[in-house]
């Protein structure tokens, strides 16, 4: 995420910088140095984020599974975390899920891929 995402996010949100800061468990500071690009946003936070986002109570409620979108095949859907935690909505929060037909070895690798899903974007 860069600082440009993240300022649009937080508006998104509609929230001060102060109400971020609280929400994502971090110093004013840290945001406003994430906000103009002086410090690099910690995956922990990014995550944090797109949770928010996709959790706001504007967010589409009604939203397919993401094994049923992506018509994985059986046997793949039962070895994956998302169907084993029924969080097919949330499939990009979770590390390890087979997306495209293989795990994923960190956040960041895996975030490239989610962002140019449609589950994801979904909730974005």
């Amino acid at each position: 995420m860069n600082k440009i995402a993240f300022s649009k996010y937080r508006k998104l949100l509609n929230k001060t910088q102060k109400e971020m800061a609280q929400l994502l468990g971090t110093s004013i500071k840290a945001v406003h140095s994430y906000e103009q690009g002086w410090r690099s946003i910690p995956v922990h936070v990014e995550r944090q984020m797109f949770f928010l986002v996709s959790n706001r109570k504007d967010a589409p409620k009604k939203q397919k599974a993401c094994w049923t979108i992506k018509k994985c095949p059986p046997k793949q859907k039962k070895q994956c975390p998302a169907w084993e935690f029924k969080a097919g909505k949330l499939c990009w929060f979770i590390n390890g899920t087979i997306c495209d037909g293989v795990v994923h070895e960190n956040w960041k690798e895996k975030i490239k891929i989610c962002q140019s899903c449609e589950v994801f974007a979904a909730h974005m």
